[in-house]
């Protein structure tokens, strides 16, 4: 189905389609916006006004004057100039949402671009032509100029691109392939192409999507580990959640009720059981994880709006005819939205770490050492907790905030930058540290509630077992361990397990 994009007012969920593939297309009506912002900028240059990156230099060179015949080259080289990005090519989601980010920016009408160039855009995206974008060498101020450059390139027929049999071809190549011309860029056009933060949040945006299945398969395997290590439901009460008056807290709480109602496993104990409290990382669920859907939801408005933004320099306001000088290429909101991002997503893994290693201690679940039917003889999940250890820590390193970061640029022109693209670029990495994570705790959970049969769990959570039993089989002996590792990480990171979960996230629904 194709994701209808209206620019200045796209959906998070549309975005998450056009990550994941989804044909793309812009809402009608963009191009007399787009058209009127393009005469403003022909009348600026016939009237021999000054306007930045129209005749005028770039960065500090900004007081140089640019002659009038030479502005098409002025824009050329400006694209030539900066692609300047180092590193591996960026994931093809990210770049498909970057090309979609760019064209609904530049449909908005505050350009100065021509209808063409927007079409364009849409045209590589129809295409499967996908720039190949360096990771490095943005600082996500003056938007992200390295890699925007890079992707300019390929509408000009030149850098280099992926066509849709995964090869690796040179623009022009790729424009032929696809049946398509190169553009010759017009004034202000290569500035208005790398201007922009659309690198930076389609990275945050991309990890988004991510962490939201694994926050939302989080919450099913930890119910499904309240139930294998035979815990109580009592803390997840609505009046306990109500006295601390959080939202994310209540919701969560309400979730693993939900995911809990009606398990046999959690009958069974209700009379006799002699423990009083179960540990934090079983008891205190709806106050970290609650903590985190907070921040998430928080990090998602930022992200939504910075992707409805204009974020080019400067800025053309036909109504009046006035072309604007401003800073909203400037990603201090990515930077602050991945770094919360970040946030939650460590202490997502640190939370599901410790249920992980709950579930291998005898002294606390009463079920045989690290879950092996033959401790001693058999490890069992001895080194699966090893392994979600090792990335838990992992993410804690990488959660380190990135915006209160900064070098200066361009000869102390650009003196502040924010950095959100790195700081989005490394929660790719905390995404899939955390999928497996989840991914392990899920093995061990299912294992656990096995061990209580014949009692059951709950309806949902016996759904959550034999989804985990569809791919992995029951743990009778030990074998190698990271083939079930993979499979279960797979489990979080399409979707599957996220799927039971009751919870609304911003780009998936409940």
């Amino acid at each position: 189905m194709t994701a209808v994009l209206a620019p200045g007012a796209m959906r998070l969920l549309d975005l998450r389609a056009v990550a994941a593939g989804a044909p793309v297309a812009l809402a009608g009506g963009w191009q007399a916006a787009v058209r009127a912002a393009a005469r403003t900028v022909a009348d600026t240059i016939a009237r021999g006004e000054v306007a930045y990156g129209v005749n005028t230099g770039f960065g500090r060179l900004a007081s140089t004057r640019i002659a009038a015949d030479a502005l098409a080259q002025l824009q050329l080289n400006i694209v030539r100039s900066h692609a300047a990005g180092t590193g591996p090519a960026l994931p093809d989601r990210v770049v498909r949402l970057t090309l979609a980010l760019k064209a609904a920016s530049l449909a908005r009408g505050h350009s100065g671009v021509r209808c063409e160039l927007v079409d364009a855009l849409l045209a590589l995206l129809a295409a499967e032509v996908l720039p190949a974008l360096p990771a490095q060498g943005s600082v996500g101020a003056s938007g992200d100029l390295a890699p925007l450059a890079h992707l300019a390139l390929v509408l000009i027929g030149e850098g280099e691109a992926r066509l849709p049999d995964g090869r690796i071809v040179a623009g022009a190549e790729a424009l032929r392939a696809a049946g398509l011309a190169p553009v010759v860029l017009g004034p202000k056009e290569g500035l208005a192409l790398l201007n922009g933060t659309q690198v930076s949040t389609a990275l945050a945006l991309d990890a988004l999507f991510a962490l939201e299945d694994a926050f939302a398969a989080a919450v099913v395997t930890g119910a499904l580990s309240v139930d294998g290590a035979r815990g109580s439901d009592t803390p997840f009460d609505p009046r306990i959640q109500a006295v601390r008056g959080h939202a994310g807290q209540a919701e969560v709480a309400a979730a693993l009720r939900a995911l809990l109602a009606g398990s046999a496993i959690r009958e069974s104990h209700r009379v006799g059981d002699p423990r009083v409290q179960d540990p934090y990382s079983l008891r205190c669920q709806p106050q970290v994880m609650g903590a985190a859907l907070d921040l998430i939801r928080t990090a998602a408005a930022t992200l939504g709006a910075e992707a409805n933004a204009v974020s080019d320099n400067p800025l053309v306001f036909a109504d009046t005819g006035e072309i604007l000088s401003g800073g909203n290429f400037h990603a201090e909101p990515v930077a602050f939205a991945a770094d919360l991002l970040a946030l939650a997503a460590a202490e997502a893994g640190n939370l599901a770490e410790r249920r992980v290693a709950l579930l291998t201690d005898p002294a606390l679940t009463g079920l045989p050492a690290f879950l092996a039917p033959d401790p001693g003889l058999q490890s069992g999940f001895m080194l699966a907790q090893v392994t979600a250890a090792a990335l838990a820590a992992e993410n804690k390193a990488l959660a380190v905030p990135r915006s209160t970061d900064t070098i200066p640029t361009s000869a102390n022109q650009e003196d502040h930058v924010s950095l959100a693209t790195a700081a989005a670029r490394r929660l790719g990495e905390m995404a899939g540290n955390l999928a497996a994570i989840i991914g392990i705790e899920a093995l061990l959970a299912a294992q656990a509630v096995e061990f209580h049969r014949p009692l059951r769990s709950s309806d949902a959570l016996e759904r959550a077992v034999a989804l985990v039993r569809a791919r992995v089989p029951r743990w009778t002996e030990d074998r190698i361990m990271a083939p079930d590792i993979a499979a279960a990480r797979a489990l979080v990171e399409d979707g599957t397990l996220a799927s039971l979960c009751p919870l609304a996230l911003p780009s998936r629904p409940g």
